[in-house]
This record gives structure tokens, C-alpha cells and sequence, in this order.
């Protein structure tokens, strides 16, 4: 992860950011440009600059590759909207305390959906 204690995520978005091309630490940034997160002071300017570039470098080739993957049908739409629905469910629960028990549920039907629309 990040290197850092304080995360300001709960588990199952650590475990979300875990397996995504995004480290912790590049989603508070990006989150922090959008001012959508107050970031810590634990990095020079210059090193919040230099990680801040890569972080929306990567989020444009991650866009990129969606549009790709869309065009070339790799994702279709049925998948896109499932992707969605996962999303907006993330979205509410997000910020929530969960019991561990449910934690592994949820990353239960996550771990099988992306497994299934990568014919794993």
C-alpha cells in the first residue's frame, strides 16, 4: 500500500485500490486535486507535483483503454453497466464501517463478477 498509517479508506476500498492500477496514495492525490480529500502534509510540493502528473497520466491511459477495450467489444456494454451498478453500490458504502463478515461478502460478488467478465 501506500506507506503510510493513517489511510482514509475503509477495508473494502483498500482492497479495491489493492487490485487497481492506482496505488493509495495516487487516489488521495487525485482525490485532493479535486478537492474532494484533505491530504496530508508528509510530501515536499515538489513530490505531490511529480506524483500528481503521473496519477492523472494514468487515469488518462486508464481512460484510453476504455474506450479501446469498448470499441474493439473486449467490454460491452452489459459488462460496463454491471461495472456501474458495482460502482454506485462502492459509492454508498464507501465511507461506512463494516463488519468484517460482510466485507468478505461484498468482496465475495466483486472478485466473482471480475473473474466472470474476465472469463476466468
Amino acid at each position: 500500500m501506500s506507506g503510510h498509517d493513517s489511510s482514509k479508506f475503509n477495508n473494502i476500498m483498500k482492497r479495491i485500490i489493492d487490485n487497481s492500477l492506482f496505488t493509495e496514495r495516487q487516489i488521495e492525490i487525485i482525490l485532493n486535486s479535486q478537492n474532494r480529500l484533505e491530504l496530508d502534509t508528509r510530501i515536499s510540493r515538489g513530490g505531490y507535483y511529480r506524483q500528481l502528473g503521473q496519477s492523472k497520466g494514468k487515469l488518462a491511459k486508464f481512460r484510453y483503454t476504455m474506450i479501446l477495450l469498448q470499441a474493439l467489444e473486449i467490454i460491452g456494454p452489459e459488462e460496463v453497466d454491471v461495472m456501474s451498478k458495482l460502482s454506485e453500490q462502492l459509492s454508498v458504502i464507501k465511507d461506512s464501517d463494516i463488519l468484517s463478515e460482510k466485507e468478505e461478502e461484498v468482496m465475495g460478488v466483486i472478485e466473482r463478477v471480475i473473474e466472470q467478465a474476465s472469463g476466468a
